[in-house]
Formats: C-alpha cells, structure tokens, sequence
C-alpha cells in the first residue's frame, strides 16, 4: 500500500502504518499523514473539551434563566459534563491552561444554544461564571 491508501481506505491505512512501526519497517512509514493524524487527534481532544463546556455552560444559563423551569434532566446534565470535563483533563492535563480561552470562545455559542431551547435572548455578553464555579460540583447559578 502506499500515501494513497491513506484517503482510500483509512482503516487499512492505519493497520498497514501499526504494523509497519510494530514491525520497525520505518522506511515504509508514510511519515506526513501520521504526523498530519497525530496533531489531529490532538485537535479532536481540544474540540471535545470546547464542545462539553458549551453544553455544560448552556445548561448553566438555562438554570440560572429559567428558574421556574429547573429539572433534574438539567442538573444531572451539568453533573454529567463536569465530569466528562474533569476526566478529559485528568486524561490530558496539558488541556487544563486552555479552560479559560476555551470558555471566551463557546461562550456566544452556547448563549445560541440557550436560546434556541428557551426563546430568551437577554443572556449576558460575556459568561458570567467563572472557571471555578463551571467546574465546582456545587455551584448552580441563581
């Protein structure tokens, strides 16, 4: 097999380059796509970080905005992003100084995503929680 398998058959791409590194056959590796699909997976970890803080952050202003509508499906959802969070940085604690610009950056998505589930469009500009408070296991927003 050779580079272009890598866009033909991705699978057997990634078993052919496995076993050709397993294998020390190092002049076969297609070095550029296994450089290009490691700053990807990196890339993958840092999208899924943005997109549990956007759903964690929109559940937040759907708690703290709609008081009269507060269920456990929303406290349980905020529990469980917390916690998805948590393991995700734990697992890759290299994540952890990108919170803060992470929050800045889904913060007006996930006031979108507020909106569209509530009708209400008055949130806040700029989040109004802090890292601290998206994170602590005890803080809902009144």
């Amino acid at each position: 097999m050779n580079s272009s398998t890598h866009e033909n058959d991705f699978y057997a791409w990634t078993q052919e380059q496995a076993n050709l590194l397993k294998t020390g056959q190092l002049h076969q590796i297609d070095w550029q796509h296994i450089a290009e699909e490691i700053e990807d997976m990196g890339r993958s970890e840092k999208r899924q970080l943005e997109s549990r803080l956007e759903i964690l952050i929109m559940h937040l202003l759907k708690w703290q905005f709609q008081p009269n509508l507060r269920s456990r499906s929303w406290q349980l959802t905020i529990k469980e992003q917390r916690l998805r969070l948590e393991k995700l940085v734990q697992k890759n604690p290299s994540l952890q100084p990108h919170l803060t610009e992470a929050i800045e950056d889904v913060y007006p998505l996930a006031t979108i995503s507020a909106e569209r589930e509530t009708g209400l469009s008055s949130f806040p500009e700029i989040c109004p929680y802090s890292l601290t408070e998206i994170l602590s296991p005890e803080f809902l927003p009144e």
